[in-house]
């Protein structure tokens, strides 16, 4: 395997994980700014207020766009499989 193979192979994954965590990510972002932004406004210091959405709006993002996330995955697996003799030469 040549370098630059190895190094488009990892560029590939890692572009794979951003796109993969991106949905969770984005709404545990935006459900934060807007628990942050009731907190200011209502001087609620409560931890849990904050900490409890983002979990929720997180599961409800992996429920949501698992089965897109999933055949990102699988679809990104097989391609190494099947080009797995290529990779080895």
């Amino acid at each position: 395997m040549s370098n630059d193979l190895a190094i488009q192979i990892g560029r590939e994954a890692l572009i794979l994980v951003m796109m993969v965590a991106a949905p969770m990510l984005g709404l545990g972002l935006l459900v934060g700014v807007l628990v942050s932004i009731f907190q200011a406004t209502t001087q609620i210091q409560e931890q849990t207020l904050a900490f409890i959405p983002k979990i929720i709006a997180v599961f409800l993002a992996v429920m949501f766009f698992g089965p897109w996330m999933l055949s990102m995955l699988v679809d990104y697996t097989r391609q190494l499989f099947v080009n797995l003799p290529n990779i080895i030469r």
